[in-house]
């Protein structure tokens, strides 16, 4: 999805992906279910389905503290999905993936376990002002306790990081530099291979929010040149509560555990703990085994379908629904950036967005409605909250329509 003119790939069997989604075949307020809400949460395959299904009916025992066949089965199953999504990923090694419950979670551990060790009072964290909460508040909070400054860098009136104002607020301060790939709220893909080059030039580590990319963009953290990357399963037809942290290993091997408890030890004492090796020693406690072995299958699921076939099938949406939606007088687009993915952000004169989604609803139309944890983004256009479509693989044209349709009803019963 590097732009839309140079996204070439051969068409997708549209008809066999949506059979492999039971939940399509809905109806909502009597009418046939369109999900345009999968920036939120995507819908999953039955593969996936299948997989937890089948951990618990057949497999169902803790990981890596057992000798029987049970244990021994769900360890190598548990094992295995590491080594897919290092895979999916292009990590060097499956030892750097951490699994988390997700991105949130993931970046706490970064925020708890290598920056608050090192920061002082008067450095800086750099966050951009396009971020998830997830990636504002832990730092937030991380400069309450230790008197560190939250520094944001800008963007334009389309939604674009203005990379030369990040640039300048960099310095020998700055401990981590936290960037979302791709905006939940306004779609923009940002430019993170340069981002982390100009970073690393001034040795400054750099954390990107990844959820809103791996189920459109063929990531490779390696090629990106980034310290860490955060990514959620149930954004990319997986389970919930599902996610990883990717770190290098040198970062990993330095960083002390933010959770203790059983799994993260080699040796305990009243009077000393050894820790495990990574990636265990983040991982306290029993894990989410049904999860992982559902985030292992919803990878399959990615791959198989192939990510450049799934980037230009969303993008000829986007296109499709960003020409149908310039038509509609008084919609405003929030969010313009010409590199994007598939997000599609509105605000409607004289119609408020929660307004607009419960009016679509009816329609059998779900889509997303409020500040979606960007806040800051939502006041520096000067709106409470948008109305958001976003798009999947198993989406379709015909799809678009009917929303647009519902939009045109929706603005004909709020008009004053």
């Amino acid at each position: 999805m590097a732009s839309r003119a140079a996204t070439t790939a051969a068409p997708i069997d549209l008809g066999a992906i949506r059979a492999q989604f039971p939940i399509l075949t809905r109806e909502v307020h009597g009418q046939p279910l369109i999900y345009l809400d999968n920036a939120a949460t995507t819908q999953r395959p039955i593969r996936v389905i299948e997989a937890i299904d089948d951990f618990y009916r057949h497999t169902n025992a803790n990981v890596h503290r057992g000798v029987h066949q049970l244990s021994v089965e769900a360890s190598e199953q548990f094992e295995a999905a590491r080594e897919a999504l290092a895979r999916f990923i292009h990590a060097r090694q499956q030892r750097e993936i951490v699994f988390t419950r997700g991105t949130t979670e993931a970046i706490n551990l970064v925020a708890n376990s290598f920056v608050r060790p090192k920061v002082k009072p008067g450095d800086e964290i750099l966050i951009t002002h396009m971020e998830h909460h997830a990636n504002i508040v832990p730092w937030q909070m991380l400069a309450k306790a230790t008197g560190a400054v939250l520094k944001v860098a800008p963007m334009d009136s389309k939604g674009v990081l203005d990379i030369d104002a990040l640039v300048e607020l960099m310095n020998e301060r700055t401990q981590l530099l936290g960037v979302v790939h791709v905006s939940n709220a306004l779609g923009t893909i940002n430019p993170v291979t340069e981002i982390c080059e100009l970073s690393q030039q001034r040795g400054i580590p750099v954390l990107v929010d990844g959820s809103q990319a791996t189920p459109h963009l063929n990531v490779d953290v390696q090629a990106l040149g980034c310290d860490f990357y955060c990514l959620s399963g149930h954004k990319m037809y997986g389970p919930t509560g599902i996610g990883a942290l990717w770190a290098k290993a040198e970062h990993l091997e330095a960083m002390p555990p933010w959770q203790g408890g059983g799994e993260m030890i080699r040796y305990v004492s009243f009077e000393e703990t050894t820790y495990n090796d990574i990636p265990h020693k983040f991982e306290a406690g029993t894990p989410n085994i049904a999860g992982v072995i559902g985030l292992a299958a919803a990878i399959e699921f990615l791959e198989d379908t192939g990510i450049e076939a799934i980037a230009a099938h969303e993008m000829a949406l986007l296109d499709y629904a960003t020409d149908a939606l310039s038509q509609f007088e008084g919609l405003r687009i929030i969010g313009q950036a010409a590199q994007k993915g598939p997000v599609l952000s509105f605000v409607l004169d004289g119609a408020h967005a929660n307004d607009i989604g419960t009016i679509v609803d009816h329609f059998g139309v779900a889509i997303r409605t409020g500040h979606h944890c960007a806040m800051p983004a939502m006041q520096f256009f000067g709106v409470a909250a948008t109305a958001r479509a976003s798009f999947a693989v198993y989406n379709e044209r015909h799809e678009v329509d009917a929303f647009v349709d519902a939009l045109g009803r929706a603005q004909d019963m709020l008009k004053p």
